[in-house]
Formats: structure tokens, C-alpha cells, sequence
């Protein structure tokens, strides 16, 4: 039995229609990937919005594939396709937006008040607690802060105490996260701070 590619589904036509599933797929595995945690973090919200908007697409996907992809099986690789892609794409924007609260711990034996210093000099409020560590006492220093945050908290932890150690950790409610101090705004953007 031979196989042309007519069979296999590889005319202009079906591979532009495959492309259009793969693209549809990857949008809305992508939002079945950000309504996953919106409703993981609580925003109800955000998670209807996404669903509805999700499986919307998803119906139309299905609709297409579903009739067709017994005569043109290729359509089935771009639907399969789509969904791994998605699945990935997902995660790197929600990883990008970093929606939600973090904890930052930093626990330091001979550098805890420079670290303490350097973060609030940078708009970060930072608590500390004293400790016992395998070698002797030591310092901990907590930060609540949003997750997007996270990169500039530890980027001032390096400058201070390169290799400190740390952890981190995603925070399930926070009631006041002080954020770092911004710029006066200048230009048209000072405009619209005025009141």
C-alpha cells in the first residue's frame, strides 16, 4: 500500500488548517494553564474569564479535527502538537506575568544586617530572627514580597553575600507586601500622579 501525500493529509490546504489547530491549541492550553493557577491562587475571577475563553477554542478545535482527522491524519499530529506546545507556553507566561506573593528566607551566619540594610535600602521590608545553625548563630531574614519581586530581592542578597543561602517559597495570602520605592514619575506620567 503505497502513500501519497494527498493521503497523509499534506496538501496546502489541510497543513495551513493543521497550522491554525496547532495555534488554536497552543492558546488554549495556554489558558488552561493560567486558569489553573488563577484558581490554585484563589482569583475566581480571572479563572471564569480564562475558562470561558478556553474552552471556547477548544470546541472550535475539536469541531475540526474530530470529522477530519480520519482522512487526513496529520491534523491529529498538529492537534497533539499544540498541546505540548501549549502546555509549555503556559507555564513560561505565567512564570513571566508571576502573578501572586512569595516568601523569601536568606539565612546568613556573618552577614544578616548588611543583607537586612542593603534590601530596605532598596525599597524591600525585611524581618529578622535570630538562630541557631549547625556552625553557630546565625540570622534569618524573612521577606514577603510579589513574586516578580523575587529576582531583584535575590539579585541585592548576591551583591551582598554572594552563594548566600536561601529559599524561597510561594505564599498562600499575604495582608501588606511593601513594595521596592519607585521613581518620581516625570513627563506625562507626573501629570496623571498629581491630585
Amino acid at each position: 500500500m503505497a502513500f501519497s501525500a494527498a493521503s497523509l493529509g499534506l496538501d496546502p490546504a489541510t497543513l495551513l488548517l493543521g497550522a491554525l489547530i496547532f495555534l488554536a491549541r497552543v492558546a488554549d492550553v495556554t489558558m488552561g494553564t493560567l486558569r489553573t493557577i488563577s484558581t490554585v491562587q484563589g482569583r475566581a475571577k480571572t479563572a471564569f474569564f480564562l475558562g470561558l475563553a478556553e474552552i471556547s477554542i477548544w470546541l472550535a478545535v475539536v469541531s475540526a479535527v474530530v470529522n477530519e482527522v480520519l482522512q487526513k491524519p496529520i491534523l491529529g499530529a498538529f492537534y497533539v502538537l499544540g498541546f505540548s506546545v501549549g502546555n509549555a507556553v503556559g507555564i513560561a507566561v505565567e512564570k513571566r506575568i508571576a502573578l501572586g506573593h512569595a516568601v523569601v528566607r536568606v539565612i546568613s551566619a556573618d552577614k544578616g544586617r548588611e543583607l537586612a540594610d542593603a534590601l530596605r535600602l532598596n525599597g524591600f521590608a525585611v524581618t529578622t530572627f535570630m538562630g541557631q545553625g549547625q556552625g553557630g548563630p546565625v540570622m534569618e531574614l524573612y521577606i514577603a514580597c510579589r513574586r516578580r519581586d523575587v529576582g531583584p530581592v535575590l539579585k541585592v542578597v548576591n551583591q551582598v553575600q554572594p552563594g548566600a543561602f536561601f529559599v524561597t517559597e510561594l505564599a498562600g495570602g499575604v495582608s501588606r507586601v511593601y513594595r521596592p520605592t519607585m521613581q518620581q514619575s516625570t513627563g506625562w506620567r507626573a501629570v496623571f500622579k498629581k491630585k
